[in-house]
């Protein structure tokens, strides 16, 4: 006799243990993975996570596993929405998850054209809407008897909440025979200028701010001045960060033979408009205060 079941539909809840914040507020211009950009970032741990005896120990590792929630995910907020009015009956779960759940999707890498399953991807839209990244851990800092992680290399943007943490070990995490499917290299750089205005416009960015933040230097350091620095404030190293993220091409992939037609990245607090030439390099063409 065989015996047949309904599948429940099962839910786990996560804790939100932290908030990655970083230069970079929407998505367009995030890297596509990690690691592509060295761009620093910091994780603000929150009560009661941010315990400085919950990281004792990781300190000794250069790199940390992040598991974390693609919350401008427009499918999730809109599952969110629903999961607030809808009641908890097994039953309009499952129409919820399933009305929600895209079997296949369309990565940049293959031109955003050719379809492959949402589980030989790492798109966004997904089932459980959670993203897992390892990161460089730059160091840790403690703050007002809080813990900040500073890291480098998140394909994360700001406001990204994080689930959870694990150290990065190399005996069994790295793999070099691994395959790699489509994507079995980095992706192709495109060459970066940058206009005379536009750069003239990021030097006086920089000398404005710098007076604006002279007399703060010398302020006691707190969890917000630490994470306004690293989410507001220019600095002359964030030009190189800016070109090695537009270098990555963040243009919808059908719009990436479109020549003279502006793109606008906000980094920090500026927006940075760029450009495809007909010499196939892409040109910075204006860097400005966002208002």
């Amino acid at each position: 006799m065989t015996c047949q079941t309904t599948a429940a539909v099962s839910h786990h809840i996560s804790p939100i243990i932290g908030y990655h914040r970083a230069p970079l507020s929407q998505k367009f211009g995030a890297p596509r993975q990690p690691n592509l950009v060295a761009m620093i970032s910091v994780i603000e741990m929150l009560a009661p996570y941010d315990t400085p005896a919950a990281f004792v120990g990781l300190e000794d590792f250069s790199h940390i596993w992040i598991s974390w929630q693609f919350h401008h995910n427009y499918l999730y907020k809109d599952k969110l929405h629903k999961d607030k009015q809808a009641s908890l009956d097994n039953h309009n779960q499952q129409e919820k998850v399933d009305s929600a759940f895209r079997p296949q999707v369309r990565p940049p890498r293959l031109g955003g054209n050719q379809k492959i399953g949402v589980f030989a991807s790492r798109s966004m839209y997904r089932p459980s809407a959670l993203g897992l990244s390892v990161v460089k851990l730059e160091r840790i800092e403690m703050v007002e008897g809080r813990v900040l992680l500073i890291i480098s290399g998140a394909d994360m943007i700001d406001g990204t909440p994080i689930i959870d943490i694990k150290p990065y070990v190399a005996y069994s995490d790295a793999l070099p025979d691994a395959q790699s499917g489509f994507a079995p290299t980095a992706p192709h750089l495109l060459d970066v200028s940058i206009t005379k205005l536009a750069y003239e416009q990021f030097g006086q960015i920089i000398a404005n701010q710098s007076v604006d933040n002279a007399a703060e230097e010398n302020a006691q350091s707190s969890v917000k001045t630490v994470i306004d620095k690293i989410q507001k404030q220019l600095l002359r190293s964030d030009f190189d960060t800016i070109k090695a993220l537009i270098a990555q091409d963040p243009r919808p992939a059908y719009r990436r033979t479109e020549t003279d037609t502006l793109f606008v990245m906000r980094y920090k607090s500026v927006d940075v408009s760029f450009q495809l030439l007909e010499s196939d390099e892409l040109q910075i063409t204006s860097i400005v205060i966002v208002e």
